[in-house]
């Protein structure tokens, strides 16, 4: 891992050192615009009007932030996984306002985020995956040091012209297990949802009703001996009421699942998401699913009462 922030800083932009300095990068360009630029988009938008403080001042911050997350970069400033600090700003800064002003973010136990490499385990609703980019901000923003945290995309999503590239420069990857494994053996955050498409698919009535969690998370925790810290979100299971799963128009788009939903954009509910402590496993990896199944039940149980207690908290849907 990268342990020098002056390096990191380079890579993002923010270094006003000679350009002889020994350790400058290669290539200091910035590569093209694969994502959203929030701040360019206002400054293109309203010409001759300055860019609201508010977005300057986040910008700063999460410049100083991205310099001190642990981070392996190339002289290019890319990490193995195609992840770019200069790309991520663009969509942080974006990010960080659902996280404050829209969704208005309540996060709790971020310290309870280990050292090196985990596997976040959390409940999961909507096509959109605003849960796990909420997650990911928290990381960024509250956990000390700031972490990336890395998503597993759905096998569809390279397929997608412009977002397969977005998505990488982000620090997301393909769910395969293999790029799970080399995740958290370079000591990677990495974010998965057990109730896959079967928690996309929830209706209104069964929100925060954990459906059937997979096992390969457990086995891949085993496999690599890295801890698994669920986390609970409450809010994200009522940001758009669903009626179901569209089928037919889901095979059309070749994606996995389609669900039918009340709000053509998501409600602004107020999210509350809550970072356990880690769960540590010993045992074989290749056990027969019964035995792995046992220990899935207790990261379930653990989410369950941690979802509960979550509900039980908040005094509302919106605030």
């Amino acid at each position: 891992m990268d342990p020098n922030p002056r390096e990191r800083a380079v890579a993002l932009g923010e270094t006003h050192e000679s350009s002889s300095a020994p350790d400058q990068p290669a290539i200091e360009s910035d590569p093209p615009d694969t994502g959203w630029n929030p701040v360019a988009a206002l400054r293109d938008a309203l010409p001759g009007i300055p860019t609201p403080s508010l977005l300057g001042r986040i910008e700063d911050e999460l410049r100083e932030r991205l310099a001190r997350t642990p981070l392996d970069l190339n002289s290019f400033g890319y990490d193995p996984w195609g992840f770019h600090p200069q790309t991520a700003l663009r969509s942080l800064v974006f990010l960080t306002l659902l996280y404050r002003y829209y969704f208005r973010v309540e996060t709790r136990g971020i310290e309870n985020l280990p050292p090196g490499g985990m596997l976040l385990i959390g409940n999961h609703a909507g096509q959109i995956a605003l849960d796990a980019a909420m997650i990911a901000t928290a990381a960024m923003l509250e956990a000390e040091p700031p972490r990336i945290v890395r998503a597993m995309g759905e096998y569809w999503l390279p397929r997608v012209p412009f977002l397969n590239v977005a998505m990488v420069r982000m620090g997301s990857v393909v769910g395969t297990p293999r790029n799970c494994l080399d995740l958290l053996a370079h000591g990677e955050a990495v974010i998965a949802f057990p109730e896959g498409v079967r928690g996309m698919n929830k209706p209104f009535s069964q929100r925060y009703v954990l459906q059937e969690f997979g096992l390969g998370f457990l086995r891949l925790a085993l496999q690599t001996g890295r801890p698994i810290v669920p986390v609970a979100v409450v809010g994200s299971e009522e940001q758009a009421p669903s009626l179901g799963n569209f089928q037919p128009l889901a095979r059309l788009l070749g994606m996995p699942a389609f669900p039918l939903v009340l709000t053509p954009v998501p409600l602004p509910v107020r999210y509350h998401i809550e970072f356990g402590e880690p769960m540590w496993f010993s045992g074989r990896p290749h056990d027969e699913d019964r035995v792995v199944a046992a220990r899935v039940e207790r990261v379930k149980e653990r989410l369950r009462a941690m979802i509960a207690d979550g509900l039980r908290r908040r005094s509302g849907i919106f605030w």
